[in-house]
């Protein structure tokens, strides 16, 4: 199909898919999407444990949530939803604490009943040691958020192992994610809309990815065939942007994950999804069980399947996971934005290809937004290139 092909999209994640369906349905072109690896859905693809028949999320627990109702709706067309809701935990000094900070946590820590008043009084006293100055890293924000003796028990080690950097060289925008609560409501995400979806996540891209126009080829490998691609074809770029430019302004950060998968001899392991493991000493930065994210499922087998996520700096060979976006990743980062702006045929996406951490629904709604303010003025011959950000 290359020699027909509109428009070539590079990965099968969710950006790159939602974009695929959307330029087949809406515009009637022809796509042709390629994946180096040999399955659909990036990150988020999920596969059935044959001995456990659980259903696991591969590269590590995927968590639907979002409160962008045009998002919400659009993945109507493709899946529904359960009434799944997350609740984290975390271990420190072998005792479990809920997650996110809320205020069953902040009085389980100082071993004592506080209002919400007596709460914040005594957070915002432990963070006072900022002043006035505005936050300029991760430490510093999270201190701000909720003083040094909460932030050195759940954030410090935890942030340290997950992005194998100290937290004083990250931007404070990876903590604002966090939420804080002065209420014992223990629910990680307040979005509006929550779930899991009823057939798994891999069963969303097979059905994103049926449009007759489009072809779908995997293990294949953009740059065994950037050369032969037809001058002027349309490229829709999902991968590292570093890796794109062949290193030329050099190396992003990235971080990656590995995650030790175990069947353990019990239906029921840790009574929960995820638990986190704040301890520096711990070497993995949580345990995730995969059953809890669809209690609804009745699973016979007596056992149930563990991973253990370890962190660490991708290397070249390595999948990346997460931009560490450094103030010197940020500057490396406009130069080769400064090398896209010149390839008018070239359109960067996703997590990958924009150096943004994006949570699924943030893929989406970036994706549904290109196709409305690049992709269709493109087609119908207005003015204007693919490089321009989503």
């Amino acid at each position: 199909m290359l020699s027909s092909a509109e428009i070539l999209i590079v990965g099968a994640g969710f950006y790159g898919a939602t974009l695929a369906e959307r330029i087949a349905t809406k515009l009637g072109k022809r796509v042709l999407v390629i994946d180096r690896r040999q399955h659909i859905g990036g990150n988020a693809y999920t596969e059935q444990d044959p001995v456990t028949g659980v259903e696991v999320h591969r590269y590590g627990p995927h968590l639907f949530h979002t409160s962008n109702e045009e998002v919400w709706n659009y993945l109507q067309n493709f899946t529904g939803f359960t009434s799944y809701r997350h609740r984290a935990f975390s271990t420190y000094r072998d005792k479990v604490y809920p997650l996110p900070i809320n205020l069953a946590t902040i009085c389980q820590f100082f071993g004592k009943r506080l209002s919400p008043d007596e709460a914040r009084s005594l957070i915002a006293e432990q963070a006072s040691e900022l002043g006035d100055r505005s936050p300029s890293n991760l430490e510093e924000k999270a201190i701000s958020l909720v003083g040094r003796p909460l932030y050195e028990a759940f954030i410090k080690g935890y942030t340290a192992k997950q992005w194998q950097t100290d937290p004083r060289e990250l931007p404070t925008q990876i903590i604002a994610r966090l939420p804080v609560r002065y209420t014992f409501d223990e629910g990680y995400f307040n979005d509006r809309f929550q779930g899991q979806p009823l057939d798994g996540y891999t069963a969303i891209f097979e059905k994103m990815l049926a449009h007759d126009f489009i072809e779908t080829r995997l293990g294949v490998d953009f740059f065994d065939i950037k050369a032969s691609l037809p001058e002027g074809l349309p490229v829709v770029y999902t991968g590292p942007i570093d890796r794109y430019f062949d290193y030329c302004e050099g190396e992003l950060g990235w971080r990656t994950i590995d995650i030790e998968m175990e069947v353990m001899d019990t239906p029921d392991y840790q009574g929960t999804a995820i638990m986190n493991y704040a301890d520096e000493t711990v070497p993995y930065t949580r345990v995730t069980e995969f059953r809890h994210f669809n209690p609804e499922r009745s699973y016979k087998s007596g056992r149930t399947l563990i991973g253990r996520e370890y962190s660490r700096f991708a290397r070249r060979a390595d999948e990346p996971y997460y931009p560490i976006d450094t103030r010197k990743d940020q500057e490396i980062y406009r130069r080769y934005l400064a090398r896209a702006a010149d390839e008018a045929n070239l359109h960067l996406g996703g997590r990958l290809g924009t150096y943004r951490y994006l949570d699924m629904h943030q893929a989406i709604g970036a994706a549904l937004k290109a196709f409305e303010t690049v992709f269709e003025p493109y087609f119908e011959g207005k003015p204007g290139s693919l490089s321009r950000p989503a």
